[in-house]
């Protein structure tokens, strides 16, 4: 159906049909691909036992632990840690508080959409290629750009982030120097494959997560005045002066909402992975409920504790001299009596850095090879090398940071924010799509009689769950830019909503391009089958060994895996 390339093991060869694979292609059985690894047909394997995606290339080398912790803290960079400030100083804590508790839950409707569609369909480009498979092409196009445009801002400005923090500690290497040093790291360590990338995230989230945990002890002991040498709590000061709405009312909270768009921006990113899964079945709902946590630990926990320990009219949010000098962490710790505070902030900072691009590039790359393998994007792009790694991918994704560097000119620094700005309203389309395509997959399989308790794993609250996705992302990407309106400022327009007829010019132009070839799907018509496969490591377990099964999983296994 889309034409997507298969590996057969050494890389390199292309496929014309996916979904019929010979053995010696390391691919399916005649059997198999015509019912599908949850249909009426037994469990199935590729044949030569490979770890090999048939039909991307691609290797299937992340654990269910790799793709749990992603859930958890991956992609969480110094957007959160650093421009939270400035939703802070727009808004006042109250907004800051609402801005993360509205987004949190939209980012909840659309992870249930897309843990439903994801889980039975894990292929490559996730909802990237659902969209044509639910759609047409011509949608899966204009959703898959603006897929990657948001990967592309947040790898430039994460770029800019760390070069930054190391220019402050060592500034006889200028800016573009530590960039050219990064940039070969990054590209290096990412042509190690996705076992190496699984592991690093992995670790570098762990490290992420306890330091926010230690972040929040220390605020707690802070407002509870409880640090040595205290005079008095801070108890909830800052909400009372400045105020809880730094007195911006409504339009502070409207451009709260632009911030944390951008800041959540990443939570679906576990579906883009599943194809690299080894069990996607199992790894890819954990990851889904997973996400719950992150939203009340991560987010609305940071935007609880920033709030009560930072005051919103700070100076050094607008005036710090770094960027960790412009984190409410960092203002915290020096208004508690630690000058010295922000050497440490820079240094989680470093580490939420070295994540965020880490997963920019994995999440960049895994999009654009998905679109070339299926013509959605030049097709050398959709090579990979015999270990599973796109290296044309990986290459031009990273080579997109370079826009990071257009910050040192003068001229080009007003660009530069522009182009990264535009990752807030790219969020809502892409999140819009997602919660439209899962509706899409639900027509079609009532209209095809299945039985919806055949669906591996059902979202909750459907169909009100992706209708209330549809609707709030549409009406926040309509209105995320009205605070530009008064008093105008047309720079500031323009970046609020050039993706908005991009998008349909996108559209558009896929409709010429494959004039007469790309009709919408009738629901009687979209392919339910193809693509589903079942876990790596649950092949032969029968029925009734479950239980035997469940009884060798160490109890420390069992407590994580209930988290």
């Amino acid at each position: 159906m889309f034409g997507r390339r298969k590996s057969d093991g050494g890389g390199g060869k292309l496929a014309g049909d996916p979904h019929v694979a010979d053995s010696s292609a390391g691919g399916y059985d005649d059997e198999a691909a015509r019912y599908g690894a949850y249909g009426d047909a037994p469990d199935f394997v590729p044949s030569d036992g490979s770890t090999m995606d048939p039909d991307s290339g691609v290797k299937r080398g992340l654990k269910n632990r790799h793709l749990s912790m992603m859930a958890l803290a991956g992609i969480i960079g110094p957007g959160l840690l650093v421009g939270a400030g400035g939703a802070l100083r727009n808004g006042g804590p109250a907004s800051l508080l609402i801005g993360f508790g509205v987004i949190g839950i939209i980012a909840f409707a659309i992870m249930q959409s897309l843990g439903e569609i994801t889980t039975i369909f894990p292929g490559g480009g996730s909802f990237v290629s659902l969209a044509e498979r639910m759609v047409d092409k011509s949608f899966s196009v204009a959703v898959g750009w603006n897929y990657f445009i948001i990967w592309a801002a947040v790898l430039a400005n994460e770029y800019n982030v760390i070069c930054s923090i190391l220019t402050y500690w060592v500034p006889q290497v200028p800016l573009w120097g530590w960039f050219l040093i990064l940039w070969t790291i990054f590209f290096g360590f990412q042509l190690l494959g996705v076992e190496a990338f699984g592991e690093a995230e992995f670790w570098l989230a762990l490290l992420k997560l306890l330091g926010l945990t230690a972040y929040f002890i220390f605020a707690i002991i802070y407002a509870a005045g409880g640090l040595v040498g205290q005079k008095e709590p801070l108890g909830f000061r800052y909400w009372h002066d400045p105020g809880p709405f730094n007195g911006n009312g409504f339009k502070g909270v409207a451009q709260v909402f632009v911030f944390t768009s951008t800041f959540y921006a990443g939570v679906e990113s576990v579906a883009v992975a599943a194809t690299e899964t080894r069990n996607p079945g199992v790894a890819v709902p954990q990851a889904i409920r997973q996400v719950f946590w992150r939203i009340i630990f991560v987010y609305m926990g940071s935007a609880f504790f920033f709030g009560i320990t930072c005051p919103a009219n700070a100076d050094g949010l607008v005036n710090g001299g770094s960027k960790a000098l412009k984190s409410p962490m960092t203002i915290a710790l020096q208004n508690a009596g630690w000058e010295g505070g922000v050497h440490l902030i820079n240094a989680f900072i470093l580490i939420t850095c070295l994540s965020a691009v880490n997963s920019s590039i994995y999440i960049g790359s895994r999009t654009i090879l998905y679109m070339a393998q299926s013509g959605k994007a030049p097709s050398f792009i959709g090579w990979t090398n015999k270990r599973g790694v796109p290296v044309w991918a990986i290459l031009i994704t990273n080579a997109v940071g370079a826009i990071s560097m257009m910050n040192v000119s003068t001229g080009a620094s007003k660009a530069y924010q522009y182009i990264v700005n535009l990752s807030g309203v790219s969020t809502f389309l892409v999140w819009g799509s997602i919660s439209f395509i899962h509706i899409r997959f639900r027509r079609a399989w009532v209209a095809q009689n299945r039985d919806v308790n055949e669906i591996p794993f059902k979202s909750l609250w459907y169909p009100l769950i992706a209708y209330f996705g549809v609707a709030i992302n549409l009406f926040l990407a309509l209105v995320q830019g009205w605070t530009t309106l008064s008093p105008f400022d047309a720079g500031n327009f323009v970046d609020a909503y050039i993706l908005l007829p991009l998008f349909g010019l996108i559209y558009v132009t896929g409709k010429i391009y494959w004039r007469g070839k790309d009709k919408v799907k009738r629901s009687w018509e979209i392919d339910l089958d193809s693509g589903r496969r079942t876990d790596l490591d649950q092949k032969g377990v029968l029925p009734e060994d479950e239980a035997f099964q469940r009884e060798k999983i160490p109890f420390w296994k069992k407590l994580w895996n209930l988290l």
